[in-house]
């Protein structure tokens, strides 16, 4: 099987390359990607031999055209997705999420290429804390930022494009991803980071808001399963019941790493901030048969500490403007 992987450079594309590599050693595997700042080709470097790396744009058709037409599966992994970039400039956000997708799409649809398409909870926005409910594939898209919009915008040029077109598509909405290669800008890598770099850590708000929490592996799992065994023109939700709120999250890192648990910061909230995201995967489980390895997640979140420990050299050269960047916007309250 020909396999184009776009954004297979970025955090959960890379672990999805490295691990189909080693699942899957029959398939041969394209990366397409823009190789922006969240990005990171030393990732790929131990398989370089493996794949064929292209540095483009998938909003870029002509380009597109020719890689989709090579290949048999299109996993579309790339988008922009730090919700605090979009609120600066959402332009980028449009232009890959929306305008990307459609390229593919168009690609796919002329060379009748399977596609599945990677997407997130937060096109369903947001939940009380108190509620009981959580995201089925029935829930109404309430998006709260440019990068949930645009998100929830590329799901339904999808759908779209099934239903019209008769392209053979599926798409997945997971949950919040950690785990190795996470770009330090992101909650989980950020924090652990300061600590390791001797910063504390920092909460939005009252820290109080809820992510349901799945480590990349199990996500990239799910993906294949979905790819195996998923109906074209489905949706099916990607979680492993990890509800923790943020809070909780920095205590534990803390803990882990042998800090005093009140070691962090408060900053000033984020604009929209959603309070809280959870997942109900029971069709993924119930129909495709999935099951989540990482079922505990302090003992998920110690092994990420353990890499970011032991890999110094991969994060070290982005954590100075990184922290710059939110030291522009962040201001300590309390």
């Amino acid at each position: 099987m020909r396999v184009l992987v776009t954004g297979g450079a970025g955090f959960i594309g890379a672990n999805f390359v490295l691990r189909t590599l080693v699942q899957r050693p029959d398939v041969e595997i394209t990366v397409l990607d823009k190789l922006t700042y969240a990005a990171n080709p030393a990732t790929l470097a131990p398989v370089a031999d493996r794949i064929d790396l292209v540095k483009g744009d998938i909003a870029d058709a002509d380009l597109v055209d020719s890689l989709v037409g090579a290949t048999d599966l299109v996993v579309h992994f790339a988008a922009e997705s730090h919700n605090d970039n979009s609120l600066a400039d959402p332009s980028a956000f449009v232009h890959t999420n929306l305008v990307g997708t459609y390229s593919l799409l168009e690609a796919v649809r002329r060379h009748d290429v399977r596609y599945h398409h990677i997407s997130t909870d937060e096109v369903y926005g947001d939940l009380d804390l108190d509620e009981p409910s959580r995201f089925t594939e029935d829930t109404a898209y309430n998006p709260s930022s440019p990068y949930s919009s645009t998100k929830a915008g590329s799901d339904l040029l999808v759908r779209a494009w099934v239903r019209s077109f008769g392209v053979r598509a599926t798409i997945s909405n997971c949950s919040n991803n950690y785990g190795p290669y996470q770009h330090i800008e992101k909650f989980i890598p950020r924090q652990i980071t300061n600590v390791l770099a001797g910063l504390r850590p920092k909460l939005y708000g009252d820290g109080r808001n809820v992510r349901d929490w799945i480590h990349v592996d199990d996500h990239n799992d799910a993906v294949w399963t979905i790819i195996d065994t998923g109906q074209i023109g489905e949706t099916y939700l990607i979680g492993a019941d990890g509800e923790v709120d943020n809070r909780t999250v920095v205590e534990t890192i803390l803990e882990l790493l042998g800090q005093p648990r009140d070691a962090f910061d408060f900053v000033t909230d984020r604009p929209g901030h959603d309070r809280r995201y959870a997942i109900d995967s029971t069709r993924l489980r119930t129909e495709l048969g999935w099951r989540p390895n990482y079922v505990d997640f302090r003992s998920g979140l110690a092994a990420t500490i353990d890499w970011y420990r032991d890999h110094p050299d991969w994060w070290q050269p982005a954590k100075q403007g990184v922290e710059q960047t939110y030291a522009a916007t962040e201001k300590v309250i309390g």
